[in-house]
């Protein structure tokens, strides 16, 4: 009983502890796994075998690709050739960002996206002459949006889809559609927003169509390597169920292949591109959320939660939405799903596995979107929002909330129609 207690109450004040980022979260996330350990809540070979691997290798492939592939210069030449493409009109810049954020989130991840893209946006709206926030915001948002659309696009994604054995294509099947109709509506809210801001006069405008897009390309081979790797990677997700490999394996395959052809002797400057704190996070976490359910606490949680919903499927998928919603507005999504897979796949063993599924999609819904709700909601919006300070622009928690929560409501609200009419 000591141990059930202590395990609760240990896990509750580490979970608030990492979504306030009182203490640095991998820190915290690590102690947590190691204090399960030696308090005798999880043994030693077990905590192993509850870190999903398969999430963490994905990780690691996809983040080495993605750090060799941005040296190249890539995405600041999509970037400025956009921009020049609508001859510098800043509101259409702000929607043609917004989609480009959408997409490369899609197919990179949401964090890597903004840390790209928000130096570029700053410099182009310093050159039309207006604010950069409305364009910072408006991506920032527009990547937990086109993160929900793929397996590799948001991490609490790869995280639902191994636990549930969804692949990069249920994803893209599933989540495309809803994605498509949540960035329109992403669009005309940007536009009620922030058009009001986006008066330049002709002369700022010419000064975008002066920047050289090619200068931004500093190694042609690089980039031909690096496209042609990440596009046979991203080829192989979706073909993982013929090939027979999971993801990690597809994703840590090409990063070895990119690091060959990149230059193999600079191995060690390519792994400085993994983001090894994130790494280690997620290893602390599933060994804590092993504890927890080795204490039963997830049974629990599953049997009061089936007895709230008397096992009704729509109540189930529809409170998933809106509870995972508003608490990844406040909280960290990951260390939230990373609760939830377990209770999730409780709920699936008393319901059946095939009729569980439309409460997966909610919760990869819920989680993507509620990270819009403030600034604090996803690590995109922490990200992009530092960037932006430091350059000078001031992104407060209340600036970014008082639009982000609209946002969130309204796609949350859209999404709960959409699983209805499809699942339910």
């Amino acid at each position: 009983m000591f141990n059930l207690i202590a395990g609760v109450v240990f896990f509750i004040l580490l979970f608030i502890l990492i979504s306030l980022e009182v203490v640095n979260k991998t820190i915290l996330a690590l102690l947590g796994g190691v204090l399960f350990i030696v308090m005798g809540i999880i043994n030693q070979e077990l905590a192993f075998e509850e870190v999903d691997w398969n999430v963490i290798f994905l990780l690691i492939g996809m983040m080495v690709i993605v750090g060799i592939t941005k040296k190249s210069g890539l995405f600041q030449y999509i970037a400025i050739k956009s921009a020049k493409m609508v001859n510098g009109d800043p509101v259409k810049i702000l929607i043609l960002f917004s989609l480009i954020t959408a997409l490369l989130s899609a197919l990179l991840d949401n964090v890597t996206t903004v840390l790209i893209l928000t130096p570029v946006i700053i410099l182009i709206s310093v050159e039309l002459g207006i604010d950069p926030t409305p364009f910072i915001i408006s991506c920032a948002m527009a990547s937990n949006i086109g993160g929900m659309a793929t397996l590799i696009g948001d991490p609490p994604n790869i995280m639902i889809g191994s636990a549930a054995g969804l692949g990069f294509v249920d994803f893209i099947v599933n989540m495309g559609p809803l994605t498509l109709i949540l960035m329109v509506l992403h669009g005309l809210l940007v536009l009620l927003f922030f058009r009001k801001d986006m008066n330049v006069n002709m002369e700022r405008r010419a000064r975008i169509m002066d920047f050289d897009e090619n200068a931004s390309i500093v190694d042609k081979r690089l980039l031909i390597k690096s496209v042609s790797v990440l596009g046979g990677v991203l080829l192989l997700f979706s073909l993982h169920g013929v090939v027979g490999l999971e993801p990690s394996t597809i994703a840590l395959a090409g990063a070895a292949i990119l690091m060959l052809l990149a230059g193999g002797e600079e191995v060690e400057e390519f792994f400085h591109e993994v983001e090894w704190s994130t790494i280690f996070f997620f290893i602390g976490l599933f060994i804590m959320v092993g504890g927890l359910v080795e204490l039963g606490v997830i049974d629990f949680l599953a049997k009061k939660y089936l007895e709230f919903t008397g096992g009704n499927i729509k109540l189930t998928s529809s409170t998933i939405i809106w509870l995972s919603g508003f608490l990844s507005a406040f909280l960290d999504n990951i260390p939230y799903v990373a609760t939830m897979i377990p209770l999730v796949e409780r709920l699936g063993e008393e319901i059946g596995h095939t009729a569980i599924n439309p409460v997966w999609w909610s919760l990869a819904i819920g989680a993507c979107l509620g990270g819009n709700g403030t600034l604090i909601g996803a690590s995109a919006n922490v990200v992009s929002a530092g960037i932006s300070n430091r350059s000078g622009y001031k992104i407060s928690f209340i600036k970014f909330t008082k639009y982000g929560m609209i946002m969130m409501i309204a796609t949350l609200i859209v999404s709960t129609i959409y699983v209805y009419l499809r699942y339910l």
